[in-house]
This record gives structure tokens, C-alpha cells and sequence, in this order.
């Protein structure tokens, strides 16, 4: 019977402004090159991580987003910025019904990469307009230290499976792209006991 006692896991919690999280779709059409590629930031997210120090054994990440603080930060007029907002909001993500986005790992595994640098792959359920996927892969870098965690990748999303309508406009011969490019930079502060 062994008398060790179980390795104590490190908790750190997401400091989000400190990080940046972006969703970028991309126009296609006939007059896409008139359009937008539509840039959002999303500024209010909350999300924490946890593993045993220095062997990552048990890590966890886990990430919610409230879906109406979802901002376009194009460089466009304002006007449009409203449209392309008010359209993410109402038509796209529909945030009355589904207010919330999360991101729920059930497996981390991560290479070394130098003097507390790694590179990650997570894997876990990605829950975005109520529709649950399994298994979305996530490729990023790390760094930790004792105080400070930074994780940064890119993920590519299909909006078709997560049920989200496709937009278009100007009957159909401006409209997005499935597939969005969601990027990640996000810093979290080991949390004190």
C-alpha cells in the first residue's frame, strides 16, 4: 500500500484583459471583394486550467464566453459595424436562445519545446448555439511558470455543425464563409490557496 499522498494540482484562473480571443470569417460571392471578412473580438469570457506541476498529469482547461459581448473590430464605419454586430448577435448566434459558448477538455497531451515552453494538443466538447460537438482538436503553445500561464493556437469551427445559418445578403451574392478562424491568446494567474 503506497503512502504517498496525491500530487497537488496548480489551479490557474483566465485574467481575460490580459487576453484576446478572435473569430475571423472570411466573405465569398460575387462581390466578396466589396465585402467584409468580419473580425470579432470576444472580451467577456471567464475559463480556468489545472494540472500537477511539472508533469501535467490530470490537466484540465475549461472556458465560457458570454456570447452578447461578441465585438467587431474591422476597420469599418459604423454604420456597418452595427449591421455586422446586430447580425452575429441576433441571426448568427442567436443569443437569446444561446447565450453562452464553452469549451470543456477531457484530454490535454504536451511535447516540450524549451525551458517552460510546450506544445499542446486539447481535445474536449465545444458547445456553441446549443449544439454540443465531441472531440474538437486544439493545437497550441504554451508557457508556464509558477505565477503566470499563456496558451496560444488557432482553431478552425464550420458553422454548419453547430447549426448556425450561414449569412448572406444582397440576394445571396455577398455571403460568409463556413468556415471561421477563431484564434486564441489567453493568459491565466495560478490561483492562491
Amino acid at each position: 500500500m503506497s503512502t504517498e499522498a496525491p500530487a497537488k494540482l496548480e489551479h490557474y484562473r483566465v485574467v481575460a484583459e490580459e487576453s484576446t480571443i478572435t473569430a475571423h470569417a472570411f466573405a465569398e460571392g460575387l462581390f466578396s471583394a466589396f465585402g467584409h471578412d468580419p473580425v470579432l473580438a470576444i472580451k467577456d469570457f471567464t475559463g480556468e486550467a489545472q494540472f500537477v506541476a511539472g508533469t501535467f498529469e490530470n490537466a484540465s482547461v475549461k472556458v465560457i464566453i458570454n456570447a452578447s459581448a461578441i465585438q467587431v473590430i474591422n476597420d469599418v464605419k459604423d454604420k456597418d459595424r452595427e449591421e455586422i454586430a446586430r447580425t452575429m448577435r441576433a441571426d448568427v448566434l442567436e443569443i437569446d436562445k444561446y447565450p453562452e459558448v464553452s469549451f470543456s477538455s477531457h484530454n490535454i497531451a504536451l511535447s516540450r519545446s524549451g525551458e517552460g515552453r510546450y506544445r499542446a494538443r486539447i481535445i474536449g466538447d465545444l458547445t456553441l448555439h446549443g449544439v454540443t460537438q465531441k472531440n474538437v482538436w486544439i493545437s497550441a503553445e504554451v508557457s508556464v511558470s509558477e505565477e503566470n500561464l499563456r496558451v496560444t493556437g488557432e482553431v478552425p469551427i464550420k458553422q454548419t455543425d453547430y447549426k448556425i445559418k450561414l449569412v448572406s445578403v444582397a440576394g445571396g451574392t455577398l455571403k460568409v464563409k463556413n468556415e471561421v478562424k477563431c484564434s486564441f491568446d489567453v493568459v491565466a494567474r495560478a490561483a492562491k490557496a
